[in-house]
């Protein structure tokens, strides 16, 4: 079974954050699929498709971990059937870059998981920097009108790349 794990912070002051742009992404594919996340099931909130589970865990960021442990082991799913998709500050804003490993870089969300799972492939949504904001104060900043605007497309990208996932087609890192 694919999970598709969407990273953020389950408080609903965090809703239109930049660090939750992974919850933001499964929750737009979800949309296109028809699917609803009403179950909570791993510590997390399921939207459950034909081959595959969409999933937002409702451990806060820093123990992502927690909630992608439960999942592989509850669906007995392998490492490379886990997609973990995130927010990036180290990509311009609205890039988005699938990568099959990798380390998980600036982000404690990733690391957590890295830690007690292991390294799986992950789809980065950039989100650049504000140079002006210290890191956690920015990540945690609403997402302003004209950052909307970029990452509604960059979202699109994303669940392109999440179809492809699903389908067995991205074999490589992509940039798009």
């Amino acid at each position: 079974m694919k999970i598709i794990v969407g990273l953020g912070n389950p408080d609903g002051k965090y809703k239109n954050t930049y660090h939750n742009v992974g919850f933001n992404v499964v929750d737009f594919f979800a949309k296109q699929h028809g699917l609803k996340f009403n179950k909570t099931k791993c510590k997390a909130e399921i939207a459950v498709g034909e081959n595959f589970v969409l999933a937002k865990p409702q451990t806060y960021m820093n123990l992502s971990g927690d909630s992608v442990y439960e999942l592989k082991k509850y669906y007995k799913s392998s490492l490379d059937e886990i997609l973990i998709v995130l927010d990036d500050i180290d990509q311009p804003k609205g890039k988005v870059r699938f990568r099959l490993m990798g380390s998980a870089g600036t982000h404690n969300g990733l690391r957590d998981i890295v830690n007690k799972v292991g390294i799986t492939p992950r789809l980065r949504v950039g989100i650049g920097r504000d140079v002006n904001l210290d890191l956690k104060d920015y990540v945690l900043s609403t997402i302003d009108e004209q950052s909307k605007e970029i990452l509604a497309i960059s979202t699109k990208n994303a669940c392109d790349l999440i179809e492809k996932f699903i389908a067995g087609e991205l074999c490589q890192d992509i940039t798009v």
